[in-house]
């Protein structure tokens, strides 16, 4: 049996960069985080005794003989992709619910490949991860997704992530001091709107615009190193963070039709009214969590605000996928 957990991320700036049909021209940048929150693969080889070859766990509990009959997108096309023949065991647990904007799908797509690295008795690296997972995605399952939260998923930790016009990209760890981290963590609230969409409905409609909305594409992008700069100089407020935040949600949210919704609005304005600076609805849009910058003395006043939502409390991941439990035999 191996047991693999991967992280799931929260997005700060760049988003939309990461899409090939931008960075293809003009490059892109990310920064954010992964979290400690997690999806958790449990895979085996099913033993020869039952009536089904394949028994798939997730939302629905799936017993199959063909791969093909497999309903899960993602398992179907990894199993096909990989040829693997003999029957498996596949099962999914989560800390969060998916489509919820925090990279769910990436996350187990990154896990499952994990687990079955693993389970073939190699270790696979970081980087191979996130491209395979990349490929998967995008030329197996033909998803309209980005690059980034495959290599969050990987990688894990407080990164800034390059993608070069040729497709390959370039990871480096953002290095913020002790009391730095623990000034971005305490100025960071999350909350569950209660809405779970489809992100590559949403990004399909942004890749069509993507053509039309460069004006707002690069202002996302040159977001990203202002961001770089407050964070790492210790003598800028983290407010300044959160203003930028709200500058660059307002500007994402233009991007395409139902990156918001008016009950998302209603959420974002009454968190800004009850004391926070900015904030962001994490991944796509129309749904999922959202995130919040507010000064530690308004926390109480935003939480009561926003008390009909749940607040997820959370810490700063840095290991990425991991293999949890490994017994091949």
């Amino acid at each position: 049996m191996i047991i693999s957990r991967t992280p799931f991320r929260i997005s700060l700036f760049g988003g939309g960069t990461d899409y090939p049909a931008w960075s293809s021209k003009f490059g892109g940048t990310v920064i954010g985080t992964t979290i400690d929150k997690y999806c958790y693969i449990n895979v085996r080889v099913l033993p020869p005794f039952f009536d089904h070859n394949h028994r798939i766990v997730w939302s629905k509990i799936e017993l199959v003989n063909e791969i093909d009959e497999i309903e899960h997108p993602a398992v179907r096309s990894i199993l096909t992709d990989y040829g693997i023949t003999k029957g498996m065991e596949i099962a999914y647990n989560a800390d969060l619910p998916a489509r919820s904007g925090l990279g769910s799908s990436s996350s187990f797509i990154v896990g499952l490949l994990n687990a079955l690295s693993a389970l073939n008795g190699s270790m696979i690296s970081k980087k191979k991860l996130a491209q395979e997972a990349i490929r998967l995605e995008q030329d197996v399952m033909k998803e309209s997704v980005g690059c980034q939260d495959q290599i969050w998923a990987a990688y894990g930790g407080i990164n800034k992530i390059n993608f070069r016009k040729d497709g390959s990209f370039n990871v480096s760890p953002i290095i913020l001091t002790k009391q730095r981290k623990i000034d971005l963590h305490s100025s960071m609230m999350l909350f569950f709107t209660g809405f779970s969409r489809h992100a590559s409905e949403i990004a399909a409609t942004l890749i069509e615009n993507i053509n039309k909305k460069e004006r707002h594409l690069h202002q996302i992008h040159s977001f990203v190193e202002d961001a770089l700069k407050i964070l790492q100089n210790s003598s800028s407020a983290i407010d300044d963070l959160g203003e930028l935040l709200d500058q660059s949600w307002r500007m994402k949210r233009e991007l395409a039709n139902g990156v918001t919704t008016s009950n998302i609005d209603e959420i974002y304005n009454a968190g800004i009214e009850a004391g926070a600076i900015g904030g962001k609805l994490l991944g796509a849009g129309g749904g999922g969590f959202i995130l919040f910058i507010v000064q530690p003395e308004n926390r109480e006043a935003v939480k009561r605000r926003l008390k009909k939502l749940i607040h997820v409390e959370f810490e700063f991941d840095t290991s990425g996928s991991k293999i949890e439990v490994f017994q091949p035999g």
